[in-house]
């Protein structure tokens, strides 16, 4: 699924229209990045939390020529899903 997707999906599942369901979308992740760049995780209970990780500076390789490469430290932004986004994608019943 695409963005234009997601807006057809929200804009059909609240009954609104595609305009407010782009601006919708649009202000929820313009929230989960501002809180990121914060440095702040975001959790929405069931479904996962939105957090930055550290990556240590490290040594890797040019596969091309082998050459060492010195990689800088880094922050990432990652989703660990929650049990109930787990269970259904393995198919697991609510109870």
């Amino acid at each position: 699924m695409n963005r234009k997707e997601l807006v057809d999906a929200l804009a059909t599942q609240v009954q609104s229209t595609k305009a407010d369901a782009e601006r919708n979308i649009g202000a929820l992740l313009d929230i989960i990045s501002n809180t990121l760049k914060k440095g702040d995780s975001l959790t929405l209970i069931g479904f996962g939390t939105f957090e930055v990780r550290k990556r240590a500076a490290r040594t890797g390789r040019n596969p091309k020529t082998g050459e060492e490469l010195k990689i800088k430290a880094s922050k990432v932004p990652a989703f660990k899903p929650g049990a109930t986004l787990k269970g259904l994608v393995n198919g697991v019943k609510k109870k």
